[in-house]
């Protein structure tokens, strides 16, 4: 009984020392509204270090992570034949999210851990899943370096580096930019806190981004009956056309 009991005491004292510092997350806004005049939105997070004993040593940072639906993407690589640019080789990536954003209070490798990014995928690099390629592809890496950059020209992907104000090693905060190409869907959020470059804590939340109004109107209607949507498209761009064309002639006749 008493090694019994030493067992659990000492069970308890370790899940103290785990639980010593734990995240508490605020949220500007859970929800982003995506509407006809959507220009894309700013989404302030901030939060606080709970702690239940003194602040541990060691150097602590804060890491936040946004993820959108993640899809399989063909990446095709082309090459010029004969004068003409064509389609040589394509590499299916498995899991690329939509948007992704990376912020940090410092460096990114100064905070965390290769071994730590491996595990839980923080780095926009380790967020994209391709598992395999044809075997005639050479440079399979290439075409996920590819997937990254053309990401980050269209502000979908972000690496946001000594962008979270952290006060009195207690009190955290930033904004991320979210791009008015956004696609719709449950955006994954995750808070990490670090010391020495490992994980002691994290926090995960949802941002639920949705068309509202006549955009989801459209969308739906798109889905649930694209005869009736193929028909009122075709009929608003004969109305439109109809209309602009009057008008150049009432302009030639004024």
């Amino acid at each position: 009984m008493r090694i019994l009991a030493f067992i659990v005491m000492l069970l308890m004292f370790s899940k103290n020392l785990v639980a010593n510092e734990q995240i508490v997350l605020g949220l500007s806004q859970d929800e982003v509204a995506i509407t006809a005049n959507f220009d894309g939105s700013k989404i302030l997070l901030f939060g606080a270090i709970q702690r239940d004993a003194p602040q541990p040593d060691g150097k602590m940072g804060v890491i936040i992570t946004i993820a959108g639906p993640s899809k399989p993407i063909a990446v095709r690589k082309k090459e010029k034949r004969f004068g003409i640019w064509v389609n040589n080789q394509t590499v299916e990536v498995d899991a690329a999210p939509s948007f992704y954003a990376v912020a940090t209070s410092a460096p990114f490798t100064e905070i965390v851990s290769d071994v730590e990014d491996l595990r839980n995928k923080i780095s926009v690099e380790r967020a994209i899943r391709s598992v395999g390629a044809p075997m005639h592809i050479q440079d399979s890496q290439s075409f996920t370096e590819a997937v990254i950059r053309i990401r980050k020209d269209q502000k979908l992907y972000q690496l946001l580096e000594n962008e979270i104000v952290v006060d009195q090693s207690t009190l955290f905060r930033t904004s991320v930019d979210m791009p008015a190409n956004l696609t719709e869907g449950d955006y994954f959020t995750r808070i990490f806190l670090t010391r020495d470059g490992k994980i002691v804590s994290q926090f995960d939340t949802i941002i639920d981004v949705k068309k509202v109004g006549l955009e989801r109107f459209l969308f739906n209607l798109s889905r649930e009956n694209p005869l009736i949507y193929g028909l009122l498209s075709l009929a608003i761009a004969i109305i439109a056309g109809w209309v602009a064309s009057s008008f150049f002639r009432y302009i030639r006749h004024t």
